[in-house]
């Protein structure tokens, strides 16, 4: 596309002129457009670049957003395939990013991923994949489960090839090493090397040949190009010296061959990678476990009872399937006949099982105990928790940490800057190494390739980011983004939400106080009115009696309007409802039940009362009781220097009784939802790292606001949708999990990349030949190789380690 061709941008919610003057202001300020127009009626903005179509695309895209508004745009993952370094990595993502149309994409070396945005009128799947491919990679544009199951044939595959090649290598490395290394001097010892190395350099190595020319096609370099050029000078250095090692020793250079350095650098770089693929493998633990919790067959069962035996992808929402013990619940529904003991512990990090009888909800993935139960099937395939939880775990693994960003630089520009070094090591070994100049010049130059090791900058961030994000899921903690998740070590401040963060978000009774002697009747009446009542309160009512109270009939009701409920019973009325609702009807409050009433009042409960016509029959406290774990929890927060503050829209009373319960530093009481973002920003302000624990639609914007925003996962979607992380138990003793995650990972990232920059900075130097004046070493490019398979080993070892750390 022409520089001066026109780009149209689709737009989402400029529904109005006074939005497409705001967006065509907002597009007058972007220096990478020459001219732009709002198309109100085709929803749509017209730019043209002054240079580069794509940047002018994002920049446009960016733009819009910034002011408020959205373009239509897809998000999607793809795996990538062809891959072996992070270099690799970063040539696909530039590649992806040059596309007009894509507004973002971001490739994982460790995953072999791709998330791209980009706006489908512009670039489809097809051009991607094309321009990938064009590149040297691929991507697989299948659909999300077909190219899942398509990546995960081709990488066992590929690792079934490489460890063939790398077994072969290792065999024919043994009698080159020790021919090499011992008995260099026998008859025919170079050619019998030859012989050894031509295979493993041709062969074995092939991959590595046919990857640099490749990269050199579109004048690129990756890992395969320090391998292809380091041995392949090797290897060609030595033939000539065994076919002419006169001619070689009359121009000055000495007849050493280094075909045993060609051939096992080759060898110990396979059995890097292989070892590097195993380790990877295991940092993507958690994904192959969450994917394994859903069962493969269901039993259906159809009307008249009769049960037939499906497969998973058949099940219809509607259907009714049975659960016998110790299976696994296939999808999302509701309990419709039998009771059972589920273990939800894959999901909620709960270990104690939770008892389902008919209406309960079930969940996909999680574990039936002894009994025997028929559900309805409520969400379906891609629609369950488990799915979603599976999706987002991806996405988690597969996004970058703002480290990352400073490494990608460093590995975009790191293969030729090695090739800088390599060629400038052999230039000065030629100038001023004397008589074996040349030939310990190439011994230089192809040590420095070898030692070379962008793998290891590459894997240091996302391997420990796979892993940290898998270990959340396993405890019970969703993460969104690597961003979130290496920010979290540093939250000095936490805001809670009340009302179903702290407490429990919805009302029990407390305590019933009857003021005349206990009569069963009474009770069901009581049972009885609440259970024809429409109010919240008498939902709790309910659930207090129902297991020792009967239903009459009979009863006639009356909804009074914001004081209560009456109902008629055998000639005689009665009330349940508030204070102003009693003295209404004229009915004696004694001084007992006085008492009483505001004991409870005073200790920040409600308050419902139930009378005849004259006189309170019994009393009900009814509270919205905090969590058993939010003292514990808030306690522990605050030990490791972390100030926890508050917001709830309830009234003073009701917060302060909270609040003096379990110690808060600080808490605001009738709070509105932009109030609370509010706060947000005024703790912002001043220089605290906020994290922001809520679970309701009013919560939403100060979890945007927040840096951390974590959601409770009992709580409204709107919450969980904009929170970047999601606490599935509701548990508030997960957050400080979730800190200590934090700090775990992120410790693990700056170890790695120590390690991976060390390993290169002290690496390279020594292979070009830095001790030789001192001590007169010379590193062996085949020790090289080993040390540069090691590293990349040792890395992703490293971030394995939190597996285990707690």
């Amino acid at each position: 596309m022409k520089a001066e061709t026109p780009i149209y941008i689709p737009l989402e919610n400029v529904d109005s002129e006074h939005c497409a003057l705001i967006v065509d202001k907002g597009l007058a300020e972007i220096k990478e457009i020459s001219s732009h127009k709002i198309e109100l009626n085709n929803r749509r903005a017209i730019v043209t670049a002054k240079k580069y179509p794509e940047e002018a695309v994002q920049a446009t895209v960016k733009q819009i957003r910034d002011l408020g508004y959205e373009v239509t745009t897809v998000k999607q993952t793809f795996p990538v395939t062809n891959m072996s370094c992070a270099s690799c990595a970063a040539n696909t993502e530039a590649t992806l990013n040059n596309q007009i149309g894509v507004v973002k994409a971001e490739v994982n070396y460790a995953n072999t991923s791709a998330k791209v945005e980009y706006i489908p009128s512009l670039v489809t799947a097809q051009q991607l994949k094309e321009a990938v491919q064009a590149a040297g990679y691929d991507l697989l544009i299948n659909d999300n489960n077909e190219a899942k199951e398509t990546l995960s044939n081709i990488k066992e595959k590929q690792y079934q090839a490489l460890r063939k090649r790398a077994v072969g290598a290792l065999i024919l490395a043994a009698p080159l090493f020790v021919i090499g290394m011992f008995f260099m001097d026998i008859p025919y010892g170079n050619y019998i090397m030859w012989i050894l190395s031509t295979p493993m350099v041709f062969i074995y190595g092939r991959q590595f040949f046919v990857g640099a020319w490749k990269q050199a096609k579109h004048r690129s370099a990756n890992m395969d190009t320090l391998v292809a050029i380091s041995t392949g000078t090797a290897y060609i250095y030595s033939v000539l010296v065994t076919l002419f090692p006169d001619f070689m020793l009359r121009i000055g250079i000495h007849s050493h061959v280094y075909f045993e350095a060609a051939g096992i650098v080759i060898a110990f770089i396979l059995l890097g990678k292989l070892l590097e693929e195993k380790a990877k493998g295991n940092t993507s633990s958690a994904i192959k476990k969450l994917m394994g919790l859903q069962p493969k067959h269901v039993t259906v069962v159809h009307e008249g009872g009769h049960q037939m035996q499906s497969v998973i992808s058949d099940v219809k929402v509607g259907d009714v399937l049975l659960v016998k013990p110790g299976e696994r619940i296939a999808v999302d529904g509701s309990v419709v006949s039998g009771s059972s003991y589920i273990d939800e512990s894959m999901i909620s990090g709960e270990p104690i099982p939770i008892s389902k009888t008919e209406g309960s909800a079930v969940f996909a993935g999680t574990i039936n105990q002894k009994g025997s139960f028929q559900f309805k099937a409520e969400k379906v395939g891609s629609d369950t928790i488990l799915a979603h939880i599976i999706k987002m775990v991806e996405d988690a693994q597969g996004s970058k940490a703002p480290v990352q960003k400073l490494v990608d630089k460093i590995a975009a520009v790191f293969v030729p800057i090695v090739i800088g070094i390599a060629i400038f090591s052999l230039l000065l070994w030629i100038i001023s190494g004397g008589q074996n100049g040349l030939s310990q010049g190439i011994v230089a130059f192809v040590t420095v390739l070898v030692i070379a090791c962008p793998c290891a900058l590459g894997l240091a961030t996302p391997t420990a980011i796979m892993v940290g994000v898998g270990k959340g899921a396993e405890k019970g903690i969703l993460i969104k983004d690597a961003e979130s998740l290496e920010l979290a070590k540093k939250v000095d401040a936490i805001i809670l939400d009340k009302t179903g963060t702290i407490t429990e978000g919805k009302p029990k009774v407390t305590a019933i106080k009857w003021f005349e002697e206990f009569n069963e009747q009474y009770q069901n009446i009581l049972y009885s009115v609440e259970k024809s009542s429409e109010h919240p309160l008498a939902d709790a009512v309910t659930a207090h009696l129902k297991d020792n109270s009967a239903f009459l009939n009979g009863i006639v009701i009356e909804n009074i309007s914001g004081q209560g409920i009456e109902g008629k019973f055998e000639q005689r009325t009665y009330i349940i409802g508030n204070e102003l609702l009693a003295k209404d009807r004229n009915i004696e409050i004694s001084a007992v039940a006085r008492k009483w009433v505001d004991q409870q009042l005073y200790a920040a409960q409600t308050v419902v009362l139930f009378c005849d016509e004259k006189s309170v029959l019994a009393a009900i406290a009814i509270a919205d009781q905090i969590k058993p774990t939010s003292k514990q929890a808030i306690q522990q927060l605050q030990k490791e220097g972390i100030k926890v503050y508050m917001l709830t829209g309830d009234n003073e009373q009701t917060a302060n009784a909270v609040v003096n319960e379990l110690d808060i530093d600080e808490y605001r009481a009738n709070v509105l939802p932009a109030d609370k973002a509010a706060f947000v920003k005024q703790l912002q302000e001043k220089g605290n790292v906020v994290a922001m624990v809520g679970d309701g639609i009013n919560d939403s914007t100060a979890l945007a606001q927040a840096d951390v925003s974590i959601a409770m996962g009992k709580g409204s979607d709107i919450a969980m949708d904009v929170a970047k992380m999601t606490i599935i138990s509701s548990d508030l003793a997960k957050i400080l999990e979730a800190i200590h995650l934090s700090k775990n990972t992120v410790k693990a990232i700056k170890q790695n990349l120590f390690w991976a920059f060390i390993y290169n900075v002290i690496g390279i130097p020594i292979a070009a030949g830095i001790l030789f004046p001192i001590n007169g070493f010379l590193l062996d490019p085949m020790w090289a190789g080993a040390a540069m398979a090691l590293s990349s080993v040792s890395v992703v070892s490293n971030s394995l380690r939190l597996k285990w750390t707690d």
